[in-house]
């Protein structure tokens, strides 16, 4: 999961990156996509959650790092950045709830709860001024949301 993690985080920066220099509405769409996989030692139980995690994040990456950016320039969006991040703490949660790894189960919830106080957390998003802010939460922060996950998937 670390490679997966790390190479979707990667492509998060990238897209993000992306997205700060384009024009609003300039009709162009960027997508962070990655494959996943499972540790060669990984269950069968443990590599379909992985796979559907980086789904998940692959399904929930881009919208997050748009509403970011598009709060940098207009701050009447935030309720739309808050939903894109609890959208993505649902989409977490669900992808490792029914593991058969206790573990993965327990580090998916508890990955999600905290996406998802972060997600109603007004002082987070209203420290998002620049792109470098957008930056290092798509970044470091999302990084270290997701570390507990990353001992599980290769």
């Amino acid at each position: 999961m670390r490679r997966v993690i790390s190479t979707l985080l990667a492509g998060g920066a990238l897209l993000t990156a992306a997205a700060c220099g384009t024009a609003p509405n300039s009709g162009t769409d960027t997508a962070a996509s990655a494959p996943a996989a499972a540790s060669p030692a990984a269950t069968p139980a443990v590599g379909a959650a992985c796979e559907a995690l980086a789904q998940a994040y692959g399904k929930n990456m881009a919208p997050y790092a748009q509403s970011l950016t598009t709060l940098v320039s207009d701050r009447t969006t935030i309720a739309q950045a808050q939903q894109s991040l609890a959208a993505f703490a649902t989409a977490v949660q669900d992808a490792t709830k029914s593991s058969a790894d206790k573990q993965l189960q327990a580090d998916g919830k508890k990955t999600a709860e905290q996406m998802h106080a972060k997600s109603t957390d007004a002082k987070f998003f209203g420290a998002i001024k620049t792109p470098e802010d957008v930056n290092k939460a798509m970044g470091p922060t999302l990084t270290s949301w997701l570390s507990p996950l990353s001992e599980h998937c290769d």
